[in-house]
């Protein structure tokens, strides 16, 4: 299963990404996470990992990724993936997609284009993840990221732009056909609770998550997440039984 974890800049995207891919580590699955955001370099700390080398390395770096991103037509598996691009801690894999890194050097467009393609081509076995950590905002659904994964998990924290922009991405989900939930972050009350929940389809947030001092220390001190965080278990329980749904209507077919 391909989960794209989206939302506004600051939402909590990449604690969400590393949290949840150590609970699913942990129940036994392969979890291949995506560092697709061209500005985060603080990922792969979170997940107690070395930073990667660029992917778009592989392909010849990012000023041929148009050309080269177009001959990319056969399917891959976790197991063709280039170790030499991959960081790895237990069942737990980071690649990332590439940065920005000189002033200038122009647009992240090239990388968003290797994300799309790759999630379109990258196929999964039934006990594998993967979990998509997106730039902020929208503007992966306009180069089509979207297109090759499964499910969207938008993180709303409490501000009224992150209300604004869950609505306008479960409106894109629609226009691509995925289907979209929301995870409510940093919640430190129950009246922000209550009042987020009556601003968006409360039928479509999956879990709650409570504002938490242990996250923010680890994540200024960039250390590892080793912590348990109410909400995060409901999330991997969601996931597993969208899959074993799909898995289920697979063989029918």
């Amino acid at each position: 299963m391909k989960v794209l974890i989206c939302g506004k800049g600051g939402c909590g995207k990449s604690t969400i990404a590393a949290l949840l891919a150590k609970e699913m580590a942990l129940r036994n699955s392969k979890v291949l996470v995506i560092d697709s955001d061209e500005s985060n370099i603080g990922l792969h700390s979170r997940l107690g990992m070395q930073k990667p080398e660029d992917f778009m390395n592989y392909f010849g770096g990012k000023n041929l990724l148009f050309e080269k991103t177009k001959e990319l037509k056969d399917k891959w598996r976790l197991g063709d993936l280039p170790k030499d691009y991959l960081s790895k801690k237990g069942n737990i894999q980071l690649l990332s997609m590439g940065k920005i890194y000189q002033f200038g050097e122009g647009c992240a467009c090239p990388i968003n284009a290797l994300s799309s393609k790759f999630l379109e081509i990258l196929d999964l076995e039934d006990e594998e993840f993967l979990l998509a950590d997106t730039d902020a905002g929208i503007e992966h659904f306009g180069r089509g990221v979207e297109k090759g994964v499964d499910m969207l998990l938008v993180i709303i924290d409490p501000s009224q732009e992150s209300i604004l922009l869950a609505e306008k991405i479960f409106e894109l989900g629609q226009q691509v056909d995925k289907p979209v939930y929301y995870v409510l972050n940093r919640i430190s009350d129950q009246e922000t609770q209550e009042f987020l929940l009556n601003s968006i389809d409360r039928e479509k947030v999956i879990a709650i998550i409570p504002e938490n001092k242990e996250i923010f220390i680890s994540g200024l001190a960039g250390n590892e997440f080793s912590m348990d965080v109410e909400g995060i278990k409901e999330i991997g329980d969601m996931l597993e039984s969208k899959k074993k749904d799909s898995v289920k209507a697979t063989k029918r077919n």
